[in-house]
């Protein structure tokens, strides 16, 4: 009888602890796959929120600058010579070869203005582009619909005295306060913002823009590359990426991806656990099998070979069930977690990987107990019968 029969029929024949075996190999198989499919999952969806959340560019005027310092006393800067950036250069950036990272392109006017004797700071944006840079904004009131409508910062609305429905007269211009934000703790609530076209006319900067901010979708982009790109193709411009904002996503990736391998490894040495010590009493259990084994003229290595198939079988099944599993668990998790059906795929890499780490982790945990049942004694076997 051939080697691979014998290991079947045992197989076969201890039908229970067969699948005793199984589900040890395949729980902690199932849970790497689910771990490591919905950490990827989590993780993709949190980047691309993240991303849409704030920019993580900034492009401001170059501008030439001397820094005064005497005697250890910081007497300010002084700034001449700056740049300008012109409008009809950020047409270029969807020109760039990362050009499908960039997400949405904010340009914006700066400049002081005076009001019954307060001085404010006017902002000219891109409406529908600065609010889908800032989706935490909370408006009062509605967006402007017209140019002739702004809105205000919490602070701004307090120190200019007005509210929703307020009319202000700017740099001699009408405007209506169409909503005020609420706090939002950051430079926005002393701001008064107002259509870029408007911004432009009544600062008298037309085809120009004081700053632009730039979402591009991070995740495994070069950001530096991405930087350098727009730097090239905006001359009077300086280009920076905001690198706490990059080195904060892409660290809290690493988080997760390090949490799941952790896990991973823990559920795994259970598994291999599992599988030892039921390898070992089956071969204490084997004994007198084992000892006919050898007096009928089998090898060490026959015996072995045995031990160590039946081990690739059930490590095999436990793979590629545990990996259909582990697909299972994850769609289940992350439709609970998420108000649309996951678009999930088959992934031939992680499947063969799931086999054949299961191969592994099962003819590892099974090779101590092959050994010691190719080591023992004949004699000592047969006293048993």
């Amino acid at each position: 009888m051939k080697l691979h029969n014998i290991a079947i029929n045992n197989l076969r024949r201890r039908k229970a602890k067969v699948c005793f075996l199984v589900m040890g190999l395949l729980v902690g198989v199932a849970s790497v796959v689910a771990l490591l499919s919905i950490t990827r999952s989590l993780a993709e969806d949190m980047v691309h929120k993240m991303d849409e959340f704030g920019a993580n560019i900034l492009i401001i005027p170059k501008s030439e600058g001397l820094s005064l310092n005497y005697g250890g006393i910081d007497l300010g800067g002084l700034s001449f010579d700056q740049k300008e950036i012109s409008q009809e250069d950020l047409a270029k950036i969807k020109t760039i070869d990362n050009a499908a990272n960039i997400r949405l392109v904010s340009p914006k006017v700066l400049d002081v203005f005076e009001l019954n004797g307060q001085k404010a700071l006017a902002v000219g944006v891109d409406f529908p582009s600065e609010l889908a840079l800032k989706k935490w904004w909370v408006i009062n009131g509605t967006t402007p619909k017209s140019d002739s409508e702004l809105i205000l910062g919490r602070e701004a609305a307090v120190k200019l005295g007005a509210n929703v429905g307020s009319r202000l007269d700017i740099k001699g211009s009408e405007f209506w306060v169409s909503g005020v934000l609420d706090t939002t703790g950051s430079q926005d609530d002393s701001l008064v913002f107002m259509t870029l076209p408007v911004s432009q006319k009544i600062f008298k900067k037309e085809g120009k823009v004081s700053m632009v901010e730039i979402a591009a979708l991070c995740k495994n982009c070069p950001i530096s590359d991405i930087v350098t790109q727009i730097s090239g193709i905006i001359p009077t411009g300086k280009v920076t990426a905001v690198q706490q904002v990059v080195a904060g996503r892409m660290d809290a990736l690493n988080h997760f991806q390090k949490f799941s391998l952790g896990i991973s490894g823990l559920v795994l040495l259970v598994g291999a656990m599992v599988v030892f010590v039921t390898m070992m009493g089956s071969v204490n259990e084997r004994t007198r099998e084992i000892g006919i084994f050898s007096a009928i003229g089998f090898r060490s290595s026959h015996i072995m070979k045995i031990i160590l198939l039946e081990a690739f079988v059930v490590s095999f099944s436990a793979g590629l069930l545990g990996y259909l599993l582990g697909i299972g668990v994850t769609y289940g998790t992350l439709r609970a977690l998420s108000d649309h059906a996951p678009n999930l795929t088959i992934d031939y890499t992680m499947a063969v990987g799931s086999i054949f780490l299961a191969v592994l982790v099962g003819l590892l945990a099974s090779f101590y107990p092959a050994r010691s049942a190719a080591a023992m004694d004949p004699s000592e076997a047969l006293r048993t019968l």
